[in-house]
């Protein structure tokens, strides 16, 4: 199971197996003639993009190390590779070739190494390097990688003298061939209890464990499985393994993480995560979120989500993401300290009706994290009152940047910051932040030369009038060289999550500068339910899915339909996820808007979806509970507005896509509505991706999406009579 998680985790985006040697990928992200004659943005060009990531400072600010991905269509696969910028003088150096995939990029605390991953040796392990280039050295894992585990996040301790890293553990057998020994062909999983799957893989009895040991010379030895190896749960937290939630303090003799140490049913209907702190040298661990006096503690209790410790310089503080509802995937992250003095935890943004996320120390005093705000996420920066042994009381945050762009992550050291910044119309590039004002001076410019020869669409911002009064944001996102005297076929767009926001985000996947380029206006409403509009607007959503929201929907399209520009005679929907079931829903009630709809891995029959997802607690939360629950108000109604019991209504032409790897929303729900919708004798279409989840990765998958989706559109929505 070991090695199939991973395979997963390493081909999600195309880059390989981890357990093959690669040859070098001879990639030319040029355009070609052709393509530079037809000025037009296109699923083949954007696939030639560098994508960038993982940018960190060197601890005295003076260099930056990043990754950029680049991929090769005809291979199907991309390879990672590493570089170093000098913030004097810019110039960028590549430090590893394009022969392995190099990531998660990290400095020793003298600014000398530098610390990564890489599949070079056959398995993913932890390598090291000078920091001005030079030959790699192996740090974890030895031999050829033949039955080596693959390491899949790490930390070097600041001191230098210890290294975490995470790695799979097989703790049960779920095999029949392990259970029956005698039967070694037999072909069965078997389950006493939940949760069987979870998002893109079936649990059997492997899970992610936190080891720690010693650095001799720059080479990891021993090792300890901290979470002990009868522990039936991973730390970092499923589905993402995001190592972002392990972090070492500066002595080097802590470690905390993130964990929900909880099993089978318990875990499908939690999300009662706590932050646990690790004790080198006794070896203890102490749950710092089940402790303290609850006189003078009153947040001893954290029934929900609390993740991503991060140490304060001095290490007397530990600042984390704290969900207060417990089940409730999407609730306020709100910021929390913890004073490891005093055991004492403390609110830092009660006020601030915003997520805080990506939380970073500058100093002893002083916190920097984004947060979303109208549609666009934002640095703030949180000073601390002078420290005392009780809880005090935290000014508001400042939110330090401005404008209509993401800012995704930063880095901050030697006093500069460094963001990777996204926009709808550019892709991640990194911008340097001034901490005093927030002004924004771009340091790459890794697509420039595609950019140079590709024309983008205009994004308009609209604030639209709901149905009941409220303001909300819409984006509009114009073809290139649009005219308005001209006529546009209309894509309304509706966003998953639900809580999720529609930002100024640039996607490979769900692209809209891509869409408006293929000569559609795109309208993307921040309907009720996404985050940075306040907590009253997010969760209006819950226990309402067939309300507000839809109404919010049909608001935006019928506010853009209106201008001379929009022909309202040629309207599509297109969604994924909770926007997939939006399409389905509005499929029933559109009163004939669209000329066709498109639907990704959406949500169509909620009594079945009860059975067949894995995360209980999304359903019981935002469905209300369960669809046995007769004399439970909120459920019953969710279950009555199923999408599938409007489907007499359907009249319009509906494309399906769904991957055989979704356990999140099956593909059993898009089998359904694809089943409904033929017997209904709607044209119609299924796709369904045998070796993708609940999102299209893989380069050639997703030109195959691609031109599946604008091959619907272009028939049913640009052939509109």
């Amino acid at each position: 199971m070991k090695k199939i998680l991973l395979f997963m985790a390493c081909t999600a985006l195309g880059l390989g197996s981890c357990t093959e040697r690669s040859r070098p990928l001879e990639i030319d992200p040029a355009l070609t003639a052709d393509e530079i004659a037809e000025g037009r943005f296109t699923p083949e060009v954007m696939w030639k993009m560098g994508r960038l990531g993982a940018s960190r400072l060197s601890p005295d600010g003076s260099r930056l190390v990043y990754t950029i991905t680049y991929y090769d269509l005809a291979e199907n696969r991309g390879a990672t590779a590493l570089y170093l910028r000098d913030m004097a003088t810019g110039e960028v150096r590549r430090l590893t070739d394009r022969s392995s995939n190099a990531s998660a990029p990290a400095w020793s605390a003298d600014g000398g190494t530098l610390y990564f991953l890489s599949d070079r040796s056959g398995t993913q392990q932890v390598w090291r390097m000078p920091a001005e280039g030079g030959k790699p050295q192996q740090v974890t894992g030895s031999g050829d990688g033949e039955g080596i585990p693959d390491v899949e996040g790490f930390g070097v301790s600041p001191d230098g003298r210890r290294i975490w890293w995470v790695q799979t553990v097989q703790v049960a057998k779920r095999r029949s061939g392990d259970i029956h020994d005698d039967l070694p062909a037999s072909k069965a999983r078997i389950y006493d209890d939940l949760m069987c799957r979870h998002w893109n893989y079936w649990d059997e009895g492997a899970y992610r464990h936190i080891f720690v040991g010693e650095l001799t010379d720059g080479i990891v030895t021993g090792g300890r499985d901290i979470l002990g190896p009868d522990a039936a749960w991973d730390a970092p937290l499923a589905p993402y393994f995001d190592t972002a939630e392990i972090a070492w303090n500066h002595a080097g003799n802590r470690l905390a993480y993130t964990c929900k140490p909880l099993t089978g049913t318990d875990y499908a209907v939690s999300t009662d995560s706590d932050i646990f702190v690790y004790d080198c040298a006794s070896g203890e661990t102490v749950n710092i979120c089940k402790t303290g006096d609850r006189t003078t503690a009153p947040y001893d209790r954290f029934p929900g989500y609390d993740k991503y410790p991060v140490w304060s310089p001095d290490d007397r503080y530990i600042a984390f993401r704290s969900m207060a509802t417990p089940g409730y995937e999407a609730d306020k992250e709100r910021l929390m300290l913890y004073d490891c003095r005093t055991a004492c935890f403390e609110e830092l943004t009660p006020s601030f009706d915003y997520n805080a996320t990506d939380v970073q120390w500058a100093d002893d005093r002083t916190l920097w994290f984004i947060a979303p705000i109208e549609g666009t996420h934002q640095l703030c920066r949180l000073t601390l009152p002078a420290p005392d042994a009780t809880c005090g009381t935290v000014d508001p945050p400042t939110v330090v940047t401005a404008g209509d762009h993401d800012i995704n992550a930063f880095t901050m050291a030697g006093g500069r910051i460094v963001a990777e910044l996204t926009t709808m119309r550019r892709a991640t590039e990194q911008f340097e932040v001034d901490p005093a004002d927030g002004t924004l001076t771009q340091l790459s410019d890794v697509n420039g030369e595609i950019y140079k020869h590709i024309r983008l669409g205009e994004v308009q911002k609209r604030w639209v009038t709901t149905t009941d009064g409220k303001r909300m944001l819409t984006w509009v996102v114009l073809p290139p060289d649009f005219d308005p005297a001209k006529k546009y076929p209309t894509l309304l767009f509706c966003e998953g999550g639900p809580q999720s926001v529609v930002s100024q985000g640039w996607s490979y996947r769900w692209n809209f500068a891509l869409m408006a380029s293929q000569g559609y206006v795109v309208v993307a409403p921040n309907r009720r339910g996404v985050p940075s509009f306040g907590q009253e607007w997010l969760e209006q959503i819950s226990g309402d899915y067939s309300g507000q929201n839809i109404r919010d929907y049909l608001s935006a399209i019928d506010d853009v339909a209106r201008e001379p520009w929009c022909d309202r005679d040629r309207l599509g929907c297109v969604g994924a996820s909770y926007g997939g079931y939006s399409v389905y829903f509005l499929a029933g009630c559109h009163q004939k808007r669209f000329k066709a709809f498109i639907s990704h891995c959406g949500i169509f029959n909620f009594e079945s979806m009860y059975g067949h997802t894995e995360e209980l607690f999304f359903i019981n939360h935002d469905y209300g509970g369960a669809y046995w629950e007769k004399d439970n108000p909120t459920a019953v109604r969710s279950y009555a507005n199923s999408p599938h019991r409007f489907v007499d209504r359907w009249d319009t032409p509906m494309l399906i896509v769904t991957g055989e790897y979704d356990f999140r929303i099956p593909y059993t729900q898009s089998l359904e509505a694809f089943t409904a919708a033929r017997l209904r004798g709607i044209p119609s279409r299924l796709v369904v991706f045998e070796d993708e989840a609940h999102q299209v990765f893989k380069p050639q998958n997703s030109l195959v999406w691609n031109r599946e989706f604008f091959g619907w559109l272009d028939r049913y929505v640009k052939g509109a009579e």
